[in-house]
């Protein structure tokens, strides 16, 4: 522990001697009282940090009560606050008044768990939505996850904009593609958009109450589905949690194995995302040709790792499917292929005048709002934020084989596209090498459950950005409580921010930008 965190959680805890919290593994982290929970924030927003992920915890089955806790980071330094609440008091002071980030999380912890963030500017059900009963909290201990619950009649209270000229355009929550459900309100004067509100929850699956009654593998099967377009970084998240609890340390070629799949994944999904964005502005021909590439990185996934998306093939201790001299041979000439026709098709995207006229200036993002919304992936990197997980939290062999960060300030489309191929270039770079120093070994290393009450935090960079898993073992040894943030809980806001001043026919093509999960975040 530095000197830095030493003297900031002196300043929290209001001790001589540094209180840190030895059961929490993967982070440092200390117990503070229910009122100095929002100065600790105050605190460690003053210290430069940013706002990770805020969650409840119902620990009862240890003899106690709820609490709460908030997990932020700064560069390489990752500090876990915990406030336990008294008896009685089902309630927290609210950190919004410092990080905006905590706006919708702290919704869903009152809304999934009865706990009232005092002074809270808006405490609308989020994810729960108001056809629940009121006092059905799913993830408390004493709900029990197969109730029926009868629908209630009510209405949510949507977000109201009024002058001359000013008119409402409500879009979803059923959509006209194959996509997942998400309710998106405009306010609007002509086309242009003054306001839009967003009402996500429609495919909420309890998934974090489903956590809790599952076996340690079978858990790590589900992390898998949580997003299933991010299967790998998923599954590696919740692994690397499990595993510091536990003190299993997985081998180092399984440690390559998945730091070789988190990057095909991010390849085979960014190129989705470019061309995505490239037929939102009527160039389908792009579109066309990027998912070719596509399909040719999934295809050699299934012939590689026997899965298209290489699910349930990150396992605990390891991984479950190994790749031999030939399969290395397989990946390295496709990657060659890929990466040529690639680069012919971003010259096309660069000299197409039409596309550029769309995608630059439009939705933008500014650096300020993103700082200030806490967002994260290539989101953030496109709007200034030098923020990736492997680098700030490197795990084998990413402390080797160290990936070169795009950074753009614009913020716009274009910012969110160019990013994404940057890094798509990039790992093509890191698999070739990984692959090149391919350590020998066992697949996995061996399993062993957590003891009670230990539990592990472990922050992983998905090709969406970062993923944080926070997994609590039950007295039984069992799972208590696995708290799943995705990316997409930090960034859907800020897609709201971004659209202000566009004209609604521009939306499709900064929603495709973002390209945020509706599963990973409903949860």
């Amino acid at each position: 522990m530095n000197g830095k965190i030493q003297n900031l959680i002196r300043d929290i805890t209001g001790k001589g001697a540094v209180s840190t919290d030895a059961s929490v593994k993967g982070a440092i982290a200390c117990e503070v009282e229910k009122t100095a929970f929002s100065q600790a924030a105050r605190i460690l927003k003053e210290a430069g940090f940013r706002l990770m992920a805020e969650w409840a915890s119902d620990e009862t089955f240890f003899g106690r009560g709820y609490a709460v806790y908030a997990a932020y980071n700064d560069g390489s330094d990752y500090l876990v606050i915990k406030s336990a609440l008294p008896p009685g008091e089902p309630s927290f002071p609210t950190l919004t008044r410092h990080f905006q980030g905590a706006y919708r999380l702290e919704r869903q912890i009152d809304s999934l768990f009865g706990l009232t963030p005092a002074g809270h500017p808006d405490l609308r059900p989020w994810i729960k939505h108001e056809d629940w009963p009121a006092e059905a909290y799913p993830l408390r201990k004493s709900f029990a996850a197969s109730t029926a619950m009868p629908r209630v009649e009510r209405e949510y209270k949507w977000a109201k904009a009024s002058g001359e000229g000013v008119f409402e355009i409500p879009v979803g929550p059923v959509h006209a593609g194959i996509i997942e459900p998400g309710h998106f309100r405009f306010q609007a004067v002509g086309e242009d958009i003054i306001n839009l509100e967003t009402r996500l929850g429609y495919v909420h699956k309890g998934i974090e109450k489903r956590f809790e009654s599952l076996s340690w593998d079978e858990a790590a099967r589900l992390s898998g589905r949580v997003s299933g377009d991010s299967t790998v970084a998923h599954a590696v998240a919740f692994c690397m949690a499990a595993e510091e609890a536990s003190g299993c340390v997985p081998t180092d070629r399984a440690r390559y194995l998945r730091a070789v799949m988190i990057e095909r994944e991010r390849i085979a999904n960014h190129l989705g995302d470019i061309g995505a964005i490239c037929n939102d502005t009527a160039f389908a021909f792009l579109h066309y040709q990027f998912s070719i590439l596509r399909e040719k990185v999934l295809r050699t996934n299934l012939r590689i790792f026997g899965h298209r998306l290489m699910m349930d093939r990150v396992v605990l201790g390891g991984v479950s499917a190994d790749i031999t001299g030939e399969g290395v041979a397989a990946v390295l000439a496709e990657l060659n292929e890929v990466s040529g026709e690639f680069e012919r098709l971003v010259r096309i995207y660069e000299d197409s005048p039409s596309l550029e006229d769309r995608v630059f200036g439009t939705g933008v993002l500014t650096p300020e709002a993103a700082n200030a919304l806490g967002v994260v992936g290539f989101v953030a990197r496109s709007s200034g934020q030098k923020l990736d997980a492997r680098l700030q939290n490197p795990f084998p062999p990413y402390d080797r084989f160290v990936p070169r960060v795009p950074l753009l300030r614009s913020g716009d489309v274009h910012a969110r596209a160019w990013v994404r191929i940057e890094e798509v270039r990039d790992s093509f770079r890191l698999v070739k090498e990984m692959l090149g120093e391919l350590p020998g070994g066992p697949l996995a290393s061996e399993w062993v459950r957590p003891l009670p009450e230990q539990s592990g935090f472990s922050v992983v960079e998905g090709w969406r950005g970062e993923i944080v898993y926070w997994v609590q073992c039950a007295p039984d040894r069992g799972i208590n409580r696995c708290m799943v943030r995705d990316p997409s809980s930090m960034n859907w806001l800020a897609l709201e921010q971004a659209v202000r001043g566009n004209i609604v026919p521009d939306f499709p093509l900064c929603n495709k930008s973002f390209n945020q999960s509706y599963s990973g975040h409903d949860l």
